[in-house]
């Protein structure tokens, strides 16, 4: 998986590489660091 800095704080949707179940992620960065990353399922 790959994370855009460019953006400070972002949430989608993206498939699992594995399952293919959606996941969805949200990040955020400060300064170029990330300080948030949040991953939760939401298989139905």
């Amino acid at each position: 998986m790959l994370l855009d800095v460019s953006v400070s704080h972002q949430v989608y949707v993206e498939d699992c590489e594995v399952c293919c179940n959606p996941i969805e992620l949200t990040v955020a960065y400060e300064d170029g660091v990330l300080n948030t990353f949040s991953a939760q399922s939401i298989e139905q």
